[in-house]
């Protein structure tokens, strides 16, 4: 795919955090969007910009739906598959839901897609999948059993995606995200993602509880590094480079600790007090994994990855965007 050519895109969950900035993206390259969303996570004011252009085109549906699949996929060149109901807890709580959108919903995509002939099904797979495997970092052929019904389903779309390539001949490319965060993530509700829910709490001096004793550690990943590697995985041309998943990440760690450090510091710049807010420590999650930390190597061989963004430099780019709009 090169830029100067205009693709039909479809981009399942458009409407979320991750889809939404993709569809900015791909509409200011001059591409045309589909947007399928059932607006059970997503937000139609994350879509506000991306309504006004007339290469924009929103779908409301849902992926349960094979019809609604159907109709999304007509005439699509790429489908970036960002649909899925997302949170460890949320599925600890209700499997029977996660699997029914993550693992029934993403065959009816792959269904669709195969038979209109898209030309790449690309999706978000999820660090989750390597599970109890111990070693750092994660490297993408070595994972372990899952640690939650979450993580089930996103390893079942990594075997569906791959049975589709070998039995169908579509090309699949999985993206295992890790601890993405950025613009337009949601900081409201009971599975709000811990940097947005951390930002709102400070900014309104309410102490943020830590899991456990805050040295857990996480591979947090901005957003605009997201976006490059689904530019990536739609615009190379190389057979190795299809039917196979890359993990998402900056490639670097970080503990909840240092998290909340930069944070205070950075929201502080806007209002001194916040630096005085006290940080409270509760107990750790069920299905938690101790320790996250990716290895690009693969993508930045395969696919000439090179993320931009370090969670300081990420950081304080989101701080600014929630200061501005949530504020």
């Amino acid at each position: 795919m090169e830029t100067s050519t205009q693709n039909t895109i479809l981009i399942t969950g458009g409407a979320g955090f991750i889809g939404s900035n993709l569809c900015e993206y791909f509409l200011s390259l001059g591409h045309k969007i589909i947007c399928l969303d059932n607006f059970s996570t997503g937000h139609r004011n994350n879509l506000k910009e991306s309504l006004k252009n007339p290469d924009f085109r929103l779908i409301e549906g849902d992926i349960r739906n094979i019809a609604d699949c159907k109709l999304a996929v007509e005439g699509v060149d790429y489908v970036l598959h960002q649909a899925a109901l997302g949170s460890v807890p949320r599925s600890i709580n209700d499997p029977i839901t996660t699997n029914d959108v993550n693992v029934s919903g993403f065959l009816n995509m792959l269904v669709a897609a195969r038979d209109a002939k898209v030309k790449r099904f690309i999706y978000a797979a999820s660090s989750s999948t390597y599970g109890d495997s111990e070693g750092l970092p994660k490297v993408e052929d070595v994972i372990g059993k899952p640690l939650s019904p979450y993580a089930i389903t996103k390893y079942v779309n990594e075997l569906y995606a791959e049975i589709f390539s070998r039995t169908y001949g579509l090309e699949t490319i999985g993206l295992r995200y890790f601890n993405v965060f950025g613009r337009k993530q949601d900081p409201n509700g009971a599975y709000a993602a811990v940097i947005p829910k951390f930002v709102m709490q400070l900014m309104k001096y309410e102490s943020p509880v830590i899991n456990g004793d805050g040295n857990y550690s996480r591979d947090f990943t901005y957003i605009d590094n997201v976006i490059q590697m689904n530019e990536l995985a739609m615009k190379c041309q190389n057979a190795e480079a299809v039917n196979t998943v890359y993990n998402t990440a900056f490639g670097d760690r970080n503990t909840l600790n240092d998290l909340v450090k930069y944070l205070k510091e950075y929201l502080s710049e806007y209002d001194p007090k916040i630096a005085d807010v006290e940080i409270v420590h509760g107990e750790n999650r069920a299905g938690d994994i101790p320790h996250s930390l990716a290895s690009i190597e693969k993508a930045q061989k395969i696919l000439g990855y090179a993320p931009k963004y370090s969670l300081q430099k990420g950081l304080k780019e989101a701080v600014n965007w929630y200061w501005n709009n949530l504020k």
